[in-house]
């Protein structure tokens, strides 16, 4: 008997997996469909539809399945949350630590007005709610880097409350579209992070550096309104994006700045939802991404399998590509959570609620911070779709890459090229070369000003298409030379000698008569052999329109 066929589906993605029979796994990809009216989150089913592939045969099963995040953030703060210690990456270990991160007796928390700041302009980047009184709390649980014993955290009431993330996905090929999709911001809290265990598994000894312990950081838990790995991946990029803007957080993942903690269900639609796992310490949107997508299917395969799913922490592996085992969740961990007897309740205000003889600078104004809010990446890209006419795609690319955006202005204000050609240049030719040559924009060997010297050279048809790409590769090399002096050197300039055009066209066509031959048959990709053999004798320094334009003419003679 066949196994049966498994299917799962995405709205954010419009695709479904299939198991068929031999265990293969397929993706699929839909075109929009109409869905009944209802409720997910803070978006109607209508605008999110849930898509099948097609309608379930006898045997066939559909799954929903459900996405939650709890997100990391490390504040960018010069000191830890509650102490003056300094904050820095890849520091020697344990040279960073106060005696209060070490947790020595008699030590006090002193409440840093920075990280607080932080949380408050992410709360109200987000349209959270921001509790006017909020508390912190202890949660108690042994590990070897975290000294105390607890960490301090807001467990009870946290410092904002009840706001959405918006995200753009680009949905379908040519010609795509940006939908915009909403999940919902349950809380963000302010809370300590840990030290670092280093497992010397050889030696049976465990080092701890307690350099991190104490750093301040933003915990974003999003609603479980997502269903598949690619949602949650632009959802966390476009927070990522956010934070940036805002100077909260410097969010490298790569650095550990901004980690992700996934907890994934899968059910039948109309059912309750599934029993969840939680994969931990997901530190890269691509590996987030792929852990989701595999632990969906995993779960699928089990309950279709007759198994059931455990409630437990995993971890994913990113070598095998699989989430592995870590603890389970069947007796839940009593944190003891208490409150903080060394913190106060934390007190912000509004102008219009500063008590009388309280000195401004002494307080947090709620009011002044939404003041100083910067533009954020969902108002930037509108902005770029306006001013330059940009692709909505296009947009969410350009901010996509750190730095992408300013290198784009920057050429921009130097060029005469249009804005669609701009564009084109830095999507696809610079940023070509900074991924294949694994480059942040900031470590590239060429400047703005650079590439719109190139596209004026282009722009105004002093060189090909093909030779402006060999005088980028020049650039490239990082030798100090413009783009004018890579064409004087190389004699890449267009040939504008129309005589000498015209007589090598001719000897073109009289050398080649059975493509001649072909052409007059009626084959109008001939015309293109042509075009290739009159440029390559130019060596690429005549314009093909050109060419084609007086080959059309001495044919037609």
């Amino acid at each position: 008997m066949a196994a049966p066929m498994l299917r799962w589906c995405c709205p954010g993605r419009r695709w479904a997996f299939s198991r068929i029979g031999d265990g293969s796994r397929h993706e699929k990809r839909f075109p929009a469909g109409s869905a009944s009216s209802g409720k997910r989150g803070h978006s109607s089913v209508a605008q999110q539809p849930f898509i099948t592939a097609q309608k379930p045969r006898k045997g066939d099963h559909e799954w929903a399945a459900v996405v939650g995040l709890e997100i990391h953030a490390q504040i960018a703060s010069n000191s830890k949350l509650f102490s003056g210690s300094q904050v820095h990456f890849a520091a020697p270990p344990n040279s960073l630590v106060s005696f209060f991160d070490a947790s020595l007796p008699g030590t006090l928390p002193v409440l840093n007005r920075r990280c607080v700041e932080a949380a408050v302009m992410t709360g109200l980047a987000l349209g959270c709610h921001i509790n006017r009184k909020s508390l912190f709390d202890r949660k108690h649980y042994f590990y070897a880097d975290l000294p105390a014993g607890y960490q301090i955290t807001q467990q009870r009431l946290p410092i904002a409350v009840n706001g959405e993330l918006a995200y753009s996905v680009c949905v379908g090929k040519k010609p795509a579209w940006v939908a915009t999709r909403t999940v919902r911001v349950k809380q963000i809290q302010l809370e300590q992070d840990s030290g670092k265990s280093l497992h010397d598994d050889p030696r049976a000894r465990t080092l701890v550096d307690l350099n991190r312990a104490g750093v301040g950081l933003l915990e974003v838990v999003l609603e479980p309104d997502m269903c598949c790995g690619e949602e949650a991946a632009t959802a966390v990029r476009e927070l990522q994006l956010i934070l940036q803007a805002l100077g909260t957080s410097q969010a490298s993942m790569a650095e550990g700045q901004l980690r992700v903690d996934a907890n994934i269900s899968v059910h039948h639609p109309g059912e309750p939802l599934g029993v969840r796992t939680e994969v931990k310490n997901l530190n890269s949107a691509r590996f987030l991404a792929k852990a989701i997508d595999y632990e969906i299917q995993r779960q699928i395969n089990e309950l279709e399998n007759g198994g059931e799913i455990l409630n437990e922490t995993r971890s994913f592996d990113y070598k095998l590509g699989c989430t592995v085992p870590m603890r389970d969740k069947e007796g839940k961990q009593d944190y003891r959570f208490m409150p903080e007897p060394n913190l106060p309740p934390l007190l912000l205000y509004d102008s219009g609620s500063l008590p009388a003889g309280v000195d401004p600078q002494q307080v947090i104004n709620i009011d002044q911070l939404r003041e100083r809010l910067p533009e954020l990446p969902s108002v930037t890209r509108e902005k770029l779709v306006r001013q330059y006419g940009v692709l909505p795609e296009h947009s969410v690319a350009l901010l996509n890459e750190v730095g992408l955006l300013e290198f784009f202005q920057n050429v921009m204000k130097e060029t005469r090229a249009e804005p669609k050609k701009v564009t084109s240049w830095v999507l696809n030719t610079f940023l070509g070369f900074l991924k294949q040559r694994n480059l942040a924009v900031s470590e590239s060997p060429v400047t703005p000003a650079a590439l719109a010297e190139l596209l004026d050279l282009l722009d105004r048809k002093a060189i090909s298409s093909s030779a402006a790409k060999k005088v980028f590769a020049e650039l490239w090399r990082g030798e100090g030379k413009t783009p004018a002096q890579i064409v004087a050197e190389k004699k890449l300039e267009l040939m504008h000698d129309q005589e000498a055009l015209e007589q090598l066209c001719r000897a073109t066509l009289e050398a080649h008569t059975g493509v001649v031959t072909d052409l007059k048959k009626g084959n109008p990709r001939a015309i293109n052999k042509l075009i290739g053999l009159v440029r390559k004798a130019t060596l690429g320094r005549a314009d093909p329109a050109v060419i084609k334009e007086v080959l059309e003419r001495q044919l037609s003679s």
